[in-house]
């Protein structure tokens, strides 16, 4: 009689064990070398960690933001290497994807009905993808989660909202996101990614759309079921300037972690801005600005 409790307990144990699939390999092709090279660091210690420890850490939270570089496979690929690690974990709770907007929510839900029969192929006209997110990216990711019984949830706002927000920008209320601080950060970066050709006049209407996305982007997270896993953009996701100040101004901010997928030899992601940063290939150099002076 022992030895058959012994053999039940036995497989009730192993029945429990998950087998976490294996990272994938790196696409990008610059960085192979670096030793930073897929490290991923606790920031509040610089601790290094292995994936599993990050994705039990990451488990235990109500929001999961994850911030990418749009054009980087590699975040894309380990964000997918992620979704699934954490549907192993624990019961997901929903899904939030910055590259969707309200009038596709529509579509997602009838496409996450047992009778859509969609064909795969004909996936991105059946949401109505925007071609300026890569399917080939995206997909994969937008495919999983559409398989899953927990909702995928838009959290960007729609073209026509943005041109309203450009033409009259609203008045943003909330001491954390209209911290002086926090507005001359986003300007600079405005400024930047733009190359320093946006004219001085046109500055305040583009940060009040960065920051009506990253309001939008708290308030759908504030109301998605939990635990909730956002992936956005970099900026997005970054707590001394993104969605987390806004989640404080709503009142629902505190116990949410932020990763960060950043390519090694780029910029170094701060303990201010991130909770945990995940060191990937990057991709060549590209000179957009002086691609842009020349008119290209």
């Amino acid at each position: 009689m022992s030895r058959l409790i012994l053999k039940m307990a036995l497989l009730i144990l192993l029945s429990g064990c998950q087998t976490q699939a294996p990272l994938p390999p790196w696409q990008s092709l610059e960085g192979r070398n670096d030793a930073e090279l897929g490290v991923i660091r606790n920031l509040a210690d610089g601790q290094a960690l292995t994936p599993d420890q990050l994705v039990k850490r990451l488990a235990a939270a109500p929001w999961v933001l994850v911030g990418e570089q749009h054009d980087n496979p590699d975040h894309h690929a380990l964000q997918l290497w992620l979704l699934k690690a954490l549907e192993q974990r624990r019961a997901q709770g929903s899904v939030l994807l910055e590259m969707l907007t309200p009038s596709q929510q529509a579509r997602v839900d009838k496409l996450k009905q047992p009778d859509a029969g969609v064909n795969p192929e004909g996936l991105p006209a059946a949401l109505d993808w925007q071609e300026s997110w890569d399917w080939a990216m995206y997909g994969p990711i937008v495919k999983e989660a559409l398989a899953q019984p927990y909702p995928l949830l838009a959290a960007n706002l729609d073209d026509s909202e943005i041109r309203q927000i450009f033409k009259q920008p609203p008045t943003l209320k909330g001491e954390h996101s209209t911290a002086a601080p926090v507005k001359q950060a986003l300007l600079e970066e405005i400024r930047q990614s733009h190359c320093g050709l946006l004219p001085e006049a046109h500055l305040p209407a583009m940060l009040a759309v960065q920051q009506q996305r990253d309001r939008r982007i708290a308030e759908r997270l504030a109301a998605a079921p939990q635990p909730a896993l956002l992936l956005a953009g970099g900026y997005h996701v970054r707590k001394d300037i993104g969605v987390p100040v806004h989640l404080f101004d709503l009142g629902a901010g505190g116990g949410g972690l932020v990763l960060m997928f950043a390519q090694v030899g780029g910029e170094k992601v701060t303990p201010q801005s991130a909770d945990f940063v995940w060191y990937t290939a990057a991709l060549p150099e590209q000179d957009y600005c002086a691609t842009m002076r020349k008119g290209g």
